[in-house]
């Protein structure tokens, strides 16, 4: 069985996010460790969260409701 790292998909999905890229996650975890960094960041971000995982959407201006 194969087991991604947690910080390095972690970095991957905030690169997009900084790149204006929409990132999606599964995990609870990872989900945590994204939001986090959002916020440390301050990153204008909307999070649509769905029974199955997170959509990470990235916002040009500031407009709606950030994670």
């Amino acid at each position: 069985m194969f087991i991604m790292d947690q910080k390095r998909i972690k970095e991957e999905k905030m690169a997009q996010l900084r790149n204006g890229l929409t990132a999606y996650a599964e995990s609870n975890e990872l989900i945590r460790l994204i939001k986090k960094d959002i916020q440390k960041y301050e990153l204008l971000v909307h999070c649509d969260e769905t029974p199955s995982g997170c959509w990470f959407i990235p916002l040009h201006e500031k407009t709606g409701n950030a994670c």
